[in-house]
């Protein structure tokens, strides 16, 4: 995908959840449901202002940092190897928020209906393509298990970060398997992604320890 299309999708995206949450506005209650616990229960709440907006808003400060980052990476160049690995995850991850802001909105709306059962498959697709990313990631400061090791070696690099793509391609895969057993998504979805993130780096140091000794 091209950069220019994945930022005008993205962007797309944004206007249209504060146009929408304009449009339905005087629709809402005055307090909104925002936060539901493992059980798919509503545990929390915002004024509809907030409730509208905070998402949209949250959006846009998101994409501008995902704009910067790259750019202001002394290993920019790398980036541009992967870059549209990189643009397809920031338009899946917006079209993923998106797609819980929707969620929220039709909820809202008075409809009722397993939450937690509809995310998974969702959190599933964006955990997956992570891993599909950082098995292709080249060495940078930005994205991908960044550690002392990895930044030391660009070989320590390559091998945890495939190790990590692989990992959560199958934390991905995991995840997606809440919206059939809802009642363990929360665990579904935490407990695998928790190891794909903490066991590469142990595994890049004892792969940098490796490779000193030889």
């Amino acid at each position: 995908m091209k950069t220019g299309s994945a930022h005008t999708i993205i962007t797309a995206l944004i206007i249209a959840s504060f146009l929408l949450g304009a449009y339905l506005y005087p629709f809402m209650p005055e307090r909104m449901a925002t936060h539901w616990d493992a059980a798919g229960i509503v545990n929390g709440y915002m004024s509809k202002t907030w409730g509208l907006f905070l998402m949209p808003l949250l959006s846009g400060l998101i994409f501008l940092a995902f704009l910067l980052a790259p750019r202001m990476d002394p290993l920019r160049k790398n980036i541009e190897q992967f870059r549209g690995h990189f643009d397809l995850f920031m338009l899946l991850l917006f079209s993923f928020l998106f797609y819980l802001y929707l969620l929220t909105l039709i909820w809202n709306l008075g409809y009722r209906f397993n939450l937690i059962a509809f995310m998974a498959p969702a959190f599933g697709v964006i955990i997956y393509y992570t891993g599909v990313m950082m098995e292709n990631a080249r060495q940078n400061w930005s994205i991908g298990i960044r550690t002392a090791w990895t930044m030391s070696s660009e070989a320590v690099w390559d091998k945890t970060n495939r190790l990590a793509g692989r990992l959560f391609k199958a934390a991905g895969a995991l995840a997606a398997l809440g919206a059939v057993f809802p009642e363990y998504a929360v665990f579904l979805i935490l407990a695998p992604v928790i190891l794909a993130a903490v066991y590469p780096i142990i595994y890049s140091y004892r792969e940098y320890q490796r490779e000193a000794k030889n």
